[in-house]
């Protein structure tokens, strides 16, 4: 039986990049339907209507996994660290 006495340490980066590998497979779907996919997002996040993701290669499903105020703060992040 495994020991259960261990704290388990989850780095801030496994976030991000569950963030990262989500919106990347959104993105390529979107665009591959030839939807915009930066409008479509926002669509989503802005209105929390999954409807906005197309359902191709699980975009809509994998989207849904991520609270939209953790992908906005996410997004957020990204922009700031740039500076």
């Amino acid at each position: 039986m495994e020991n259960m006495d261990n704290t388990i340490l989850h780095s801030k980066n496994d976030k991000q990049n569950k963030v990262e590998f989500i919106m990347e497979s959104v993105y390529g779907a979107l665009k591959e339907k030839g939807y915009n996919p930066v409008s479509q997002i926002v669509g989503y996040i802005m209105s929390g209507d999954p409807s906005y993701i197309t359902s191709h290669q699980g975009a809509r499903a994998l989207i849904t996994k991520i609270e939209r105020d953790e992908l906005l703060e996410e997004f957020v992040k990204s922009y700031v660290e740039k500076f």
